[in-house]
């Protein structure tokens, strides 16, 4: 990836994500942090990646509002940054946290399964 694209991504999140606590009143909305933005390198698409709290639900409809203020989004984008083309913006849950938490749900299990099969205690655990 380019430093110019690299740059935008930041700039695209941080101005994104400023937008979203300032500007956007839409109840659908609640707390939504913007972790990653993508831009192509044509400046047509941006997928921004967000994290929420919420079960799956909850997490469609803060989908479904942000789909909704995208179109402001890009406008306001496009007078702040002053750019020719404000790429469409393409609104994704980030899944690299629960991604994260399931591998190490697992890793846990593991070692406590082979814990099990040899009879000492896992690590971090005492004999008793």
């Amino acid at each position: 990836m380019s430093k110019r694209l690299a740059r935008l991504n930041e700039q695209f999140r941080r101005e994104i994500t400023e937008l979203l606590r300032q500007e956007v009143r839409d109840p659908r909305v609640g707390t939504v942090t913007v972790t990653e933005v993508d831009v192509t390198p044509d400046l047509a698409y941006a997928r921004v990646y967000i994290s929420t709290l919420g079960d799956a639900a909850e997490k469609e409809q803060t989908l479904e509002g942000l789909r909704a203020a995208a179109p402001y989004l890009r406008g306001e984008l496009g007078r702040r940054l002053r750019i020719r083309r404000v790429p469409e913006l393409h609104f994704e849950i980030d899944r690299a946290l629960e991604q994260a938490l399931r591998i190490e749900r697992l890793l846990r299990e593991l070692r406590s399964d082979r814990a099990d099969e040899s009879g000492a205690p896992a690590p971090g655990q005492e004999a008793g």
